[in-house]
């Protein structure tokens, strides 16, 4: 005896519950920028995790410098395949160039804070997560907007 049992009703996701609530013309915005910041909670960790890995062999300042172009990267790629994936794409090559050209402003934002952080005060120095969060948020808001008109626009 074969049971069918009757399909699964397809549910909204996370995002889709939130920007639900936006007036329609702001939906679509709403959404790439909580998928942005997802994958900047994502890149954010990376970040973290390579200043914490190469700190030992290269320092914080050269550290930093390494964990940011590696975040920005991988945030590229998510960015292109799942934040905005209903915009159109150039080359990838071009694109990732794009990104991190475009990128540079909200990169002087956020590692300049670091840099400010690291060199001003003990703290970040022992907990060089404090610095990698305050440049993060320094630097997003610039990034999504040049990102979503300049790169992904």
């Amino acid at each position: 005896m074969l049971v069918t049992l009757p399909p699964m009703p397809i549910l909204p996701s996370p995002i889709e519950l939130v920007t639900a609530r936006l007036p329609q013309r702001h939906r679509a915005a709403g959404g790439e920028f909580l998928r942005f910041g997802l994958v900047g909670a994502f890149g954010f960790s990376l970040d973290v995790a390579v200043v914490y890995a190469l700190n030992p062999w290269i320092g914080l300042y050269a550290a930093g410098m390494v964990a940011y172009f590696v975040a920005a990267s991988a945030n590229w790629a998510l960015n292109r395949v799942w934040t905005f994936r209903g915009r159109a794409h150039r080359a990838a090559h071009t694109q990732w160039m794009r990104f991190l050209a475009v990128n540079l402003f909200g990169f002087m934002l956020n590692r300049g804070a670091y840099s400010a952080l690291i060199a001003a005060f003990v703290l970040p120095r022992h907990y060089p997560v404090l610095a990698v969060a305050a440049g993060a948020a320094t630097g997003f808001l610039v990034n999504f907007l040049l990102s979503r008109r300049v790169v992904f626009g």
